[in-house]
């Protein structure tokens, strides 16, 4: 799209600039050390699985039965452990379940451990590489039926099997993403559930099995649809790395993915979770899996007028994470929303100005376009009227992801026919402007271009504030969102080591070498 707003690339340069002078502490901090779950998450890319008898996932016996030698790295102890019983990981995992305790066993040479390290890491690497050339295989196939933006819906019954069949029915009506939404508060959940589940609140569990499952449903669905549908979940939470490891295992397409979501929104610790969003979008972006960050949540609870320079302030620093964890621009779905107060006056043109905005500075990125939620009512003809002005901005200003407003969601699973009436009013509105996006201009000193320079120097400064004080001290403050977190609070905290002098994590050596060819930022 071409840039209509005039905005300084002076000042977009100096708003990167302040984001990685305000990154960069944080990144040596995320680089001494690691958590549970990012230990956990080596574990499971190396094979470890299953779950004991009181449903205790066997990642976590490891690491519990490891203790402070977590700072060593566990997966050493695990492919020792393979070494010693000469078991394949399978049967390894089935004894440790039954009460092995692997740290127990004395360590075979350092040599034998990093060669049999290559054949695990090897063996999850096929299989992602694998999921990579199938995925871009059948977009290229399906490419001509692809819409712009894609139409992101979601699915939330609590059972798996029901959710196959909302999906079904919603890549009929012209879907191009399903979104499996997570049982509530399972972000909150040390540990990852096991096997497919049919009890949920809100929600369906994010579990290994739901995510085979429902990958199979999809690709069945969009051959017969000529369409390659994506399916979406949650890496974010306690056990961010985790689910984004079970993603790229099963070949899901896109991940929520912020670097300070769970801070601000699940009181997860703030270093927990700093340490725990690299290591997740290493392997996001070794599987070609678009993240989607969160700005759009800051303003459910800051004003979209008033604290919009926040959600550009985030995408800049959610992607300066990303940059430092080897991903391109083309992955990192960077979140905004369409959240103005109704009773603004000129309130759609502040709208266009800001998503506009957003698609003149990141022009490489999948952009996430969300609906507007927090002044929805009961009023139907007013929630329609919202929705249709967010389809014609999203269409106008060239968004990517484009996840569509539906009455009955936050109140229910949404109905399917409230789906369908979704997906036929954007496509309406969206064929019918296609190109006007490319027609019109913007007048200087008119509001669009004003408001967009306005919120671009806003950014800035607050930019500016936040490099002065430190992102933990402005997190603590409550300069985003309007959430405060101390910084030795939280959720997870007891989580989080500082890397012995003889850590070892072969899965994460692999990442850098792959993602790093040209050194790392």
């Amino acid at each position: 799209m071409r840039k209509k707003l005039g905005l300084s690339e002076e000042k977009i340069n100096k708003a990167r600039e302040l984001a990685a002078n305000i990154v960069n502490p944080v990144q040596e901090y995320i680089d001494q050390n690691t958590t549970t779950t990012v230990e956990r998450t080596a574990l499971r890319c190396l094979g470890a699985d299953l779950v004991n008898e009181d449903k205790i996932p066997v990642p976590n016996l490891i690491v519990q039965q490891l203790g402070d030698k977590i700072t060593e790295g566990a997966s050493k102890y695990y492919i020792n452990a393979l070494l010693k019983e000469g078991l394949t990981p399978t049967k390894l995992n089935t004894e440790i379940a039954k009460g092995l305790d692997i740290t127990k066993l004395e360590l075979v040479e350092k040599e034998y451990i990093e060669e049999k390290a290559k054949e695990l890491v090897g063996n999850f690497a096929a299989i992602v590489k694998e999921n990579v050339r199938y995925r871009n295989d059948r977009l290229n196939r399906f490419k001509e039926n692809q819409k712009d933006p894609m139409l992101y819906v979601i699915v939330a019954t609590g059972n798996i099997y029901e959710d196959i069949k909302q999906a079904e029915s919603a890549v009929e009506q012209g879907a191009d993403v399903v979104a499996v939404i997570r049982t509530t508060a399972q972000s909150l959940l040390d540990y990852v559930p096991f096997g497919p589940t049919t009890e949920g609140f809100g929600g369906t569990y994010a579990t290994q099995e739901n995510f085979r499952i429902m990958r199979k449903a999809l690709d069945t669905a969009g051959d017969k649809a000529g369409r390659y549908i994506r399916l979406v979940n949650y890496c974010s939470g306690l056990c961010m790395p985790e689910i984004a490891a079970m993603g790229a295992i099963e070949r899901l397409d896109m991940m929520l993915n912020d670097s300070m979501y769970g801070i601000l929104f699940r009181d997860i610790n703030m270093y927990r979770t700093f340490v725990d969003q690299k290591f997740s979008r290493m392997i996001n972006s070794f599987a070609d899996i678009i993240i989607n960050t969160g700005e759009d949540n800051y303003l459910t609870t800051s004003d979209a007028f008033e604290k919009g320079y926040t959600v550009l302030a985030s995408q800049f620093l959610n992607e300066k994470f990303a940059y430092n964890s080897g991903m391109p621009a083309k992955l990192m779905g960077l979140g905004h929303a369409f959240e103005m107060d109704p009773k603004i006056k000129n309130g759609f043109l502040y709208e266009i100005s800001q998503a506009q905005m957003a698609r003149e500075i990141f022009p490489e990125h999948p952009l996430k376009y969300m609906p507007p939620t927090k002044y929805m009512t009961g009023n139907i003809f007013k929630g329609y009227a919202m929705n249709s002005l967010f389809n014609f901005a999203s269409k106008m200003t060239g968004q990517s992801i484009h996840l569509l407003g539906m009455l009955t969601e936050a109140i229910h699973t949404p109905f399917i026919q409230d789906r369908y009436l979704a997906l036929e009013s954007s496509m309406y509105i969206m064929n019918n402007i296609a190109d006007l996006g490319d027609e019109i201009e913007f007048k200087d000193g008119g509001i669009i271009k004003t408001h967009a320079e306005k919120v671009l120097d806003e950014t800035i400064d607050f930019l500016k504030e936040i490099e002065s004080e430190s992102l933990f001290d402005a997190i603590a403050k409550g300069l985003f969102a309007d959430v405060k977190r101390p910084k030795d609070g939280g959720k997870g905290i007891n989580g989080v080591y500082k890397k012995g002098e003889d850590y070892y994590n072969p899965v994460e050596d692999f990442l850098i070498k792959e993602l790093f060819k040209g050194g790392q930022s």
